[in-house]
């Protein structure tokens, strides 16, 4: 029974990461027929109005008051961040790239969670940490002719998002997925109009614009279900790491509809990156019991 509900909770798992990577390949797609910016405030205000009426359904108020919290409000200034450059990220750059360097998000949680905790890291899964950053730096190549400095705004939104997910662990745990989700979309939409206020150029989308846009919105909703789906169904150790085929996917998308050619480089940096995550995830889930 509870073997099913790890296979359960790999094939969720599973179905967020495709769903993920999908998204930000629309996303990247819509920001070739509008400003980033925009599909990032219609996007994040179709997932508020989506997560907003499923809390209303169960009685809850949409925005939380613990989100006044200065726990809360600190995830959501990471999340922002991390929104906000990522989007910039998967416009500007490769999604490969892009994808790939996110992956390390998880190796920075890991170095803050000792540093800002107390939790407890071993020499093992901090050469791990260690590993994977240099596979960042594999993939970014400073000071090599392929370095391009807009891969740093991939690099800005992996540390949002880590830092997010730091701030998650010291807030109150009050707020249901549901809430969550508001909270996570209010602050896409937020960053949206950031980007949009800085570059201007709104415009009306035609067919195919408000069709990208509405796919964008679609996978995100279902992506972010299924990865609460996933961390709900069996154990987080067995299925965590499942969450490294995204990068699978992306890459795959990033072929066949961008015409994208990883080089060995980025191949190889994202090989480090994944190896270390996977490791650290392993190890710390030994580990946790005898804490």
């Amino acid at each position: 029974m509870f073997q099913n509900d790890n296979l359960r909770g790999a094939a969720f798992m599973t179905l967020s990461m495709a769903g993920f990577a999908v998204e930000d390949m629309l996303l990247k797609a819509s920001a070739r027929v509008m400003p980033m910016g925009q599909a990032v405030l219609i996007v994040g205000l179709v997932g508020l109005t989506v997560f907003a009426l499923m809390a209303r359904q169960r009685g809850e108020p949409a925005f939380h008051p613990a989100l006044r919290t200065r726990g809360l409000a600190i995830r959501s200034g990471f999340e922002v961040s991390g929104r906000l450059f990522y989007a910039l990220a998967i416009a500007l750059t490769p999604l490969s790239t892009t994808s790939a360097i996110l992956q390390a998000s998880p190796l920075v949680v890991v170095g803050g969670a000792a540093l800002f905790f107390g939790e407890r890291v071993g020499w093992r899964r901090w050469s791990a940490v260690a590993v994977g950053f240099v596979g960042v730096i594999i993939i970014l190549r400073p000071g090599m002719d392929g370095f391009s400095a807009l891969s740093l705004l991939a690099v800005a939104g992996m540390l949002g998002f880590a830092g997010r997910d730091l701030a998650t662990r010291a807030a109150p745990k009050v707020m249901s997925n549901r809430q969550l989700g508001v909270a996570g979309f209010a602050m896409l939409a937020l960053a949206g109009v950031i980007i949009l206020g800085w570059t201007g150029g709104a415009v009306w989308p035609d067919a195919r614009g408000w069709g990208l846009l509405a796919g964008t919105a679609l996978f995100a909703v279902l992506g972010y279900h299924a990865l609460t789906s996933a961390m709900r169904t069996g154990e987080i150790g067995f299925v965590t790491p499942f969450r490294y085929v995204r990068l699978v996917f992306a890459m795959g998308l990033a072929m066949m509809v961008f015409g994208e050619r990883p080089d060995l480089a980025t191949l190889a940096g994202s090989v480090l990156i994944v190896s270390s995550g996977i490791y650290t995830l392993i190890r710390g889930n030994r580990q946790r019991p005898v804490a």
